[in-house]
Formats: structure tokens, sequence, C-alpha cells
């Protein structure tokens, strides 16, 4: 199975040179050219940094002003909208710039030769798929599998038992611990952790026992994980990932979490030990999931939040703790106007004290 071709990318001769008519684009995306021109699109950029050549997006009213200050070349905008330039008008411009994205990526993606580099170790019974391509150094340990068309970079170790499904990415120095279960088309981003043991002790007399970890981890197919992200493996039974559910860098899923499909948590989230979450939940940045309980299906929840009990599906939450978002917003309101009221308890204390002392100042009658 060893190979001493290099792995060093492969690109195209000119692939930043990728060229699409404007009339290409509106075909590629379904909508409609709007003005006589055909330009060249050479490149993509926001708003504000494009440039000659540059096709942009407006999706938000409140980047109008910027538009039309824009030096791009051609604009992606909604059936409503009216512009200077050539467009191509869509249902959801932020969408159609996605499309247009993966045709401008596609052309631009890296490609590695297949193989094993000579650094790699390889355990003799570990079982290879067909064009897969092991980075520098990477280790493959006893018993694991790697699917087909498998790229693992520079560095990166696959435990013992793992398995890893077909047509995976697998990033720098990413390791996977001994019996993890990986489906097909998973990306790792670089220096994830997949199945590492749980943060479990108990107290034994003068010391805190640490808790074996006997389960796994189960990340089934479609999914990202971001870099530096730690998924742990469970104390029995499985952590489990459900299919298509993206995750964020720097994210801590603890032991015996269940996530459904579909799902989104975005950078620094922190979920406790054996939570369930639902599927198509999403959960905003820095926000922390305690333990033991379970939030339902369509469930949101926004950045900074602390969950401290069950959500019902389809609920959208914010705060520390966790409430209803319209009642965090009415919340917030009043916070800033706590000065105010203040100052308005204090004006009316000292009414009622000269209230007071006028009455025990008056004579009897």
């Amino acid at each position: 199975m060893r190979s001493d071709k290099s792995l060093a990318p492969t690109r195209p001769a000119r692939a930043s040179a990728l060229r699409l008519r404007l009339s290409e684009v509106a075909t590629l995306v379904r909508g409609q050219l709007v003005g006589d021109d055909d330009p060249w699109i050479t490149g993509l950029a926001g708003i504000q940094d494009a440039g000659e050549g540059d096709l942009t997006f407006l999706a938000q009213r409140r980047y109008r002003a910027a538009l039309a200050e824009s030096r791009a070349a051609a604009v992606l905008v909604d059936r409503r909208q009216n512009v200077d330039r050539p467009a191509v008008r869509v249902e959801d411009p932020a969408v159609a710039f996605n499309q247009v994205l993966r045709r401008f990526s596609e052309a631009t993606r890296r490609v590695f030769a297949r193989g094993v580099h000579p650094t790699a170790v390889v355990d003799a019974s570990a079982r290879l798929g067909a064009d897969v391509a092991l980075g520098p150094h990477v280790v493959v340990e006893s018993g694991a599998e790697i699917g087909d068309r498998c790229t693992v970079l520079a560095g990166s170790v696959i435990g013992k038992d793992v398995r890893l499904g077909d047509d995976c990415i697998v990033y720098p120095n990413v390791t996977v611990y001994e019996a993890t279960e990986i489906g097909a088309r998973v990306i790792l981003h670089a220096g994830s952790v997949i199945g590492s043991d749980g943060f479990g002790y108990v107290p034994e007399e003068d010391h805190l026992a640490k808790v074996p970890h006997l389960g796994s981890v189960v990340i089934e197919d479609d999914v990202e994980i971001g870099a530096n992200t730690c998924i742990d493996r469970a104390t029995t039974g499985v952590t489990r990932i459900g299919r298509g559910t993206k995750i964020d860098n720097l994210v801590q899923v603890a032991h015996n979490v269940r996530i459904g499909a579909s799902s989104v948590l975005c950078a620094q989230v922190g979920v406790s030990g054996s939570a369930q979450i639902g599927n198509g939940v999403k959960i905003g940045g820095q926000a922390g999931i305690i333990g033991h309980i379970q939030i339902g299906d369509g469930v949101v929840v926004g950045a900074q939040s602390g969950v401290i009990g069950a959500l019902s599906p389809g609920c959208t939450v914010s705060g520390y703790p966790a409430r209803p978002h319209v009642q965090e917003l009415r919340q917030r309101v009043w916070l800033t106007r706590l000065p105010e009221l203040l100052q308005a308890v204090r004006d009316l204390r000292a009414r009622l004290a000269r209230v007071e002392n006028h009455a025990t100042e008056e004579p009897d009658a």
C-alpha cells in the first residue's frame, strides 16, 4: 500500500483565473440577468472589498449605501432591488452567492496525490481503501479501517479499531482515539480530538478517582468538525453526532452527549455530559449547555446563553439563565432604564420624607 509519490497539493495551472460570464452565473443560480452587459466574473468578494471583475451580493438593506460605493463588476440581488450595475435577480442573494462560491471553490480545490507517504506508520492489520492519501508522519494503528478516497494529512493519528468511512478529509494533527466510528464524507479540521476520555471523577477517601470511559464516539455521515474541537467518548454506550451536523472551532462536547441531525454548534459552545440535543438545533457562540437535559428539535439558542433546563421543540432562547428570547430582550431594555428608575425612586423617597416631616411639624388641633 505504500508509495513514494509526493503528497504536495496539485492545483490547476491558473486556478485563480477561473472566469464566468455573468449570464453563466445567472444560469448557475437560476436567476434573471439584468441589463444588456454580460461582464466576465473573475472573483467573488463582499460589497466593501469587491474590485474589478468581482461579483458581490446584497442580502440586507443596510448595505445599500455601501453597494453604491462598491467597485464590484456585478451583484446578486433579490427580485425587488433596483441596481446601478449589471446584476442577477434571485430569490435569495445569500444562497445564490454560496452557489457561486462553491463553483469557484471546485475550480481551486486542492487535490492531493494518492498514496502513503514514506514516513507514515501503518500497522500491518490496518485496512486501507482504494485511492487513499496518507500524509507525512500519519499513524494508523492496529485494526483501523480507512475508507475509499480518504485523505489523512500530516501528523494525524487514527487509533486502534477506528472506522473511517469513504471520502473523509482529516486535516493535520487530528487525533482519533480507539474504537471511534466515523461515517462517510466527514471533515475533521486541524487539531480536533475525537474520543478522548470524558471529564469524570468520583471522590474516594482523600482523592478523586478517575471514572473509566469504556464507551465510544459515533460520528454519522456528512458531519464537519472544526479546528481544536474536542468530542469525548462515552463512559459507557455512545457519544453520537448526527448526520449532517456542523460543529465550529473550539467546541467541547462531553461524554454521552447525543446531537441529532443537521444541527449547528458555533464557536466555543460547551455541552455538558449526557445532554440530548435534537435535530435542526442552532446554538450560538459561547453558549453553555448543562448536562442531563433535553433540547428539542428546531431550538435556537442565542450566543453566550446559559441553558440550565430542558427546552421544548421550536423555541428560541437567549440570556443567562436562558429564557424566551422576546422576554430576554424586554429585560435588557428595562436594564438600560435602571439608572432612570433608580433616580425616580430616590425622588419619590425625598418627596415622601418632605411630606412626613411637614406632617410632624404641624401643631395639634
